[in-house]
This record gives C-alpha cells, sequence and structure tokens, in this order.
C-alpha cells in the first residue's frame, strides 16, 4: 500500500473492511484522464465519505449522487469554463491544456482539485484549493494522499478551508445513501 495512503487511513481510522472495487477504465474513460494511484487505492479500501463533519471526498459511483466524481467533474468544468470568462485563472492553470477536476468540496462550498497538466503522469497532479465565492487559490505541489494527512495532521494550514477544520479527534463516515 502506498506509505501517504496507509498514512491518510490510520490518520483517519478509517474502516477498511469493505473493499471497493471500481471501473477505473470506464471512470477514466469517461474524465479522459488517468486517475493518480494513491486517490484509486484510497477509495478501493475506504470510499468516499465526509471527514470531519466538514470535507467530503468524492468518488465514482458514489452512493450518494451529490458526491459522485464523474458528476461533479462534469458540474465543475461547466461552472469553471464560466467563471474563468470573468475571474483570472490561477497561475497554476496558465499553461495551454492545463485543467482541473475536482477530488473533494466542503459544507462551506470550497473545491479542492487535482491540477493536470498536458502530458503529466498522474503521480505528479498537485493539489489546488478554491475558496467558496471567491477569486483565492491555494497550490500544492503534492498529491491527494500526501496533502490531506498533512492538513489533517496540522502540517498544513490553509487559508481557503474552515478555521474549524480539522478536529479532533478525526472521524470519517462513509457514503452510504443519497439524503
Amino acid at each position: 500500500m502506498n506509505e501517504h495512503v496507509r498514512r491518510l487511513i490510520e490518520v483517519l481510522e478509517a474502516d477498511t473492511t469493505a473493499a471497493q472495487q471500481q471501473d477505473w477504465s470506464g471512470i477514466e474513460s469517461e474524465l479522459q484522464v488517468p486517475l493518480p494511484d494513491d486517490y484509486k487505492e484510497f477509495i478501493e479500501h475506504v470510499g468516499g465519505g465526509k471527514v470531519d463533519g466538514y470535507l467530503y471526498i468524492l468518488a465514482p459511483s458514489s452512493p450518494n449522487q451529490h458526491y459522485d466524481l464523474a458528476k461533479s467533474a462534469a458540474e465543475r468544468q461547466e461552472a469553471y469554463e464560466d467563471i474563468f470568462d470573468f475571474e483570472d485563472k490561477p497561475a497554476q492553470l496558465e499553461p495551454e491544456g492545463s485543467r482541473i477536476i475536482p477530488w473533494a468540496t466542503t459544507d462551506n462550498g470550497e473545491w479542492l482539485f487535482w491540477r493536470i497538466l498536458p502530458g503529466q503522469e498522474p503521480t505528479d497532479f498537485a493539489v489546488l484549493v478554491n475558496e467558496a465565492r471567491g477569486e483565492r487559490w491555494e497550490f500544492h505541489e503534492m498529491g491527494f494522499a500526501e496533502y490531506l494527512t498533512a492538513v489533517l495532521q496540522g502540517d498544513i494550514h490553509s487559508d481557503i478551508l474552515s478555521s474549524t477544520f480539522p478536529s479532533s479527534p478525526h472521524d470519517f463516515h462513509k457514503f452510504t445513501h443519497t439524503p
């Protein structure tokens, strides 16, 4: 198991007893990009869910339709195409052909994305965080599991995410259904 995924599961004290096989080729075809192995490994071992009552990790074929990876990616792509007509793109998205795909959202409406550059390997996708109802972005040159673990352990402080996140002790609740 990837060290960052192992540490994230440990920090969250997440249940890994119900492995969830995914059709990764199908979702990657739909998104038109291969996904990072750390994310796929986390989803297969743990699944999507709510972290510390605030952050929602998206998952393919989520039992909660509001947090489905492909659906959220399509919605965000459309929204940001419109937004970037009026707001400046963050510098990290200026290279031609760069794109973002969400991997999490929050109760407040912030979004956490992979920043994807043309020809980039999924292991090199970085994290971009966008504030709700604003133009601020944070960039972190690390992957999904490393970033989330660092935030949960207090090694990274975000000026965008809620000041009450993360909580202690951590809790993780898998998505089970659409409310």
